[in-house]
């Protein structure tokens, strides 16, 4: 099966995540509208402005139909922002913030800093043999998580040592980082394995 995988493309790194996605063999479609979406397999919330991205969804008439589609099981990734809207809880969020929610956990808004402080590591994920490139910037990190949820990696060094950073949950997936940046596929990768398997 050659999925189908959108990429919300309001804000952020679409490009990026639709070339990783199209090179692992899936049909990368960006998503402005609800028709586009109804068309897919799978979804990407790429990182950017997670408050911004939530307007835009509002304003593009896209935030019910991404709310109804995950509670229709669609599969869907989040990626720092990404992680974000998915959310069920937000601390620290901006006024008024909304969320495409789904995924039981509470997430914390630029918990690693501001842009100054972003940073890289090699980051051990469950299922994969080798760390892969993590590249953080203003990232979010998961500071509660329900049991239902897969903690798939923490981060290993530094003042944030065992921070929540990647997370599984049925058919929800999302890192802090940015995967689309650090030049490795793999966990893109699981996301298409995941869409392949729903």
């Amino acid at each position: 099966m050659t999925p189908t995988i959108g990429v919300l493309a309001l804000q952020g790194d679409v490009h990026e995540h639709l070339t990783t996605l199209g090179a692992l063999g899936a049909r990368a479609r960006p998503v402005r509208r609800p028709a586009e979406l109804a068309t897919c397999d799978g979804l990407v919330l790429p990182g950017g402005e997670s408050t911004t991205i939530a307007r835009l969804a509002g304003l593009t008439g896209l935030l019910e139909p991404l709310r109804e589609a995950v509670r229709a099981g669609l599969p869907v990734f989040g990626t720092c922002a990404g992680m974000v809207l998915l959310a069920d809880r937000v601390a620290d969020g901006a006024a008024g913030q909304q969320t495409v929610g789904g995924l039981h956990v509470t997430v914390r808004r630029n918990a690693f800093g501001r842009q100054v402080a972003s940073f890289e590591e090699r980051l051990a994920v469950s299922g994969l043999v080798d760390p892969v490139p993590a590249v953080f910037i203003r990232a979010p990190w998961v500071e509660d998580a329900d049991d239902d949820v897969e903690v798939l990696a923490r981060v290993g060094t530094g003042p944030a040592t065992g921070r929540i950073v990647v997370v599984r949950q049925g058919s929800l997936m999302a890192t802090s980082f940015h995967p689309e940046v650090g030049g490795d596929d793999r966990i893109h990768g699981l996301f298409v394995d995941l869409v392949r398997s729903a």
